[in-house]
């Protein structure tokens, strides 16, 4: 989207008859690793809604309230729910396979860690899940968000990842192809609320975009910003790299949604089923 229709955008939300529903067919693929868009109905003021114990970001689209739930990889199909204003609301999370990936690292170290290592990964992890864990009031500056950098796609989100024949977490974001040194951006405003050179995911920064909606980047050659910077879109938060567990130079970034990590091809419009 050209960066001067986005306020026209976000006005159409809330105010043009014809994006009736727009959210709701561009954001919701309730899938595992998906996002389900649940109707909270009509309300004065933005309703409260939370699922698995964890608050939802919510907007208004035309006169109604809409909750934008991301819906966990270890989801199972099946029916689900959100709870807001003493009710529960279902939703229906479908099937989606995800393809194997196999790679081969030289540093044995990135797959099997020592003891030493796997004490600071136990406190990287810590860090970081308080920040995906963070919600912060603000709405969103906008929901069909830009790609931080413009390059092909090297990986898939959601992908099952095994590194030297055994199997660890699944790939929870897209990896691009671009050279190192090439500046990434931020897809939509946001705050700084983490940076830091992590094990597993080298020079990492965590921009809040409100509401639990969070960017990530990592393996990044140089971090340009710092806690607290208030980004506008399209600010350079660093630089593409190789560093923490990486066989060559990438951006990799992901999105979650209340704590759970989802595919951003769903905010960029190049989901596939």
């Amino acid at each position: 989207m050209p960066r001067f229709l986005a306020p026209l955008f976000l006005l159409c939300l809330t105010f043009n008859a014809h994006a009736d529903s727009y959210i709701t067919r561009l954001l919701n693929k309730p899938v595992p690793g998906g996002v389900a868009v649940v109707d909270l109905g009509v309300a004065a003021q933005a309703p409260k809604a939370t699922y698995q114990g964890k608050p939802v970001l919510v907007v208004k689209e035309q006169n109604n309230w809409l909750a934008i739930v991301g819906v966990p990889l270890t989801v199972k199909p099946g029916a689900q729910q959100i709870s807001s204003g003493g009710r529960n609301l279902p939703f229906t999370v479908g099937n989606k396979k995800y393809p194997e990936q196999r790679i081969t690292l030289k540093n044995k170290q990135q797959v099997n860690p020592d003891q030493s290592n796997l004490k600071r990964i136990e406190g990287e992890l810590a860090e970081q899940i308080k920040a995906y864990r963070s919600f912060s009031p603000n709405t969103p500056s906008n929901l069909l968000l830009d790609k931080p950098v413009n390059g092909p796609l090297s990986s898939k989100f959601g992908v099952r990842r095994f590194f030297n024949g055994e199997e660890r977490n699944p790939h929870a974001g897209l990896d691009f192809a671009v050279p190192a040194g090439t500046p990434i951006k931020t897809p939509a405003a946001g705050k700084v609320i983490l940076t830091g050179n992590y094990f597993f995911n080298g020079n990492t920064v965590f921009v809040d975009h409100g509401q639990g909606f969070i960017s990530m980047f990592c393996h990044m050659s140089k971090i340009d910003v710092k806690v607290g910077d208030q980004l506008a879109r399209g600010a350079v938060v660093g630089k593409v790299g190789s560093t923490g567990r990486a066989t060559g130079p990438h951006m990799h970034w992901n999105i979650s949604l209340n704590d759970a990590r989802v595919d951003p091809a769903i905010f960029i419009g190049a989901f596939q089923p």
